[in-house]
């Protein structure tokens, strides 16, 4: 179950900041790590607040 958990948080992790970065190199033409790793970060975190959220409600407590 954890090791669920991790590969889930990694593999999102890797994929909002492949993201972010590409979407910076083809519209701003510079990709800072800073950006990069900030807003991969927030996006994970929107991700399990949503996850928490949905498990909540699935389970009838709101």
């Amino acid at each position: 179950m954890i090791a669920r958990e991790l590969f889930i948080l990694f593999a999102a992790f890797a994929a909002f900041a492949s993201a972010v970065a590409a979407y910076l190199a083809a519209f701003h033409g510079e990709a800072p790590l800073k950006d990069i790793l900030s807003t991969a970060f927030a996006a994970v975190i929107g991700l399990y607040a949503g996850r928490y959220l949905e498990r909540r409600l699935a389970n009838g407590r709101s």
